[in-house]
């Protein structure tokens, strides 16, 4: 996280149920933006049965954790969501999910809202995040190859890789 982040509820406003109303972040940080994720497999099908919220909501919180490792990030990092449930009738599986996977002590400002359907036929839930996380550090110097230790000129190896792959690319 950057070098501070704030969790507020305001006095003035009731207690929220499970999210926070404010998440101020400060200092050097990235933000990450998260599309919005559903509860599909590496088939890109739906998972569980026909109608199954808690199967659909529970693996689209788990293909965010996968989208939020791949920038770096993990749960804890996430400060905003965006939920999306067709119906409110599973408003209560939502809650459950949800808390599994986020930290309740500090949790994310949070929106959810019903919609009559999602863009993809038969999902019922969607979920997008953002996260924030600290300045990426700098990169380590490049060691140098050993055609640089001889003093051989600067991209001479790339070069050549250049012209063998143009010449495969000829005999092809």
């Amino acid at each position: 996280m950057p070098n501070q982040v704030r969790f507020l509820n305001p006095k003035t406003l009731a207690k929220p149920p499970g999210y926070t109303y404010v998440v101020e972040t400060m200092g050097p940080g990235r933000t990450v933006y998260i599309a919005g994720q559903l509860g599909l497999d590496l088939d890109n099908k739906l998972v569980g049965s026909a109608g199954d919220f808690r199967a659909q909501c529970a693996k689209a919180f788990e293909n965010l954790g996968y989208a939020l490792v791949a920038a770096g990030a993990q749960f804890k990092d996430v400060v905003k969501i965006n939920n999306y449930l067709v119906g409110m009738d599973n408003i209560g599986i939502f809650r459950e999910v949800r808390d599994q996977f986020l930290n309740t002590s500090a949790p994310p400002a949070s929106t959810t809202v019903a919609v009559p359907q999602l863009a993809r036929p038969g999902a019922l839930f969607e979920i997008e995040a953002i996260a924030v996380l600290p300045e990426r550090a700098a990169a380590k110097p490049a060691r140098k190859s050993a055609a640089a230790k001889r003093g051989a000129p600067a991209g001479r190896k790339a070069s050549s890789k250049r012209a063998a792959r143009a010449a495969r690319k000829k005999r092809s």
